[in-house]
């Protein structure tokens, strides 16, 4: 593991992390971000019904997520949704 594809810890809990070289910036798997704030049982369903709300709202945020390949907990790369600080603290907002 190295800066580019690093885990971050927050409480003990895992958050999957990706730097982006050319945009300078860091991505932040989205569901591993609910998991530590909400203590959510199942936060890929808690992710999957706030979009689905944000998303009838007309919510741009959710549109702008970008999806990338990170190390999922079975060792596999799995496609998961990321986002920038900027548009984690709007998620958060909501």
């Amino acid at each position: 593991m190295n800066k580019e594809t690093s885990i971050k810890l927050f409480e003990s809990k895992q958050v999957r992390t990706q730097w982006d070289a050319e945009q300078e910036k860091w991505y932040f798997s989205i569901v591993d971000v609910i998991a530590v704030l909400t203590d959510s049982e199942n936060p890929q369903i808690y992710w999957r019904v706030l979009k689905k709300r944000l998303l009838e709202q007309g919510n741009e945020t959710v549109t702008n997520c970008n999806a990338l390949k990170m190390l999922a907990a079975d060792g596999k790369m799995r496609l998961t949704d990321v986002a920038d600080t900027e548009q984690l603290f709007r998620l958060i907002q909501y």
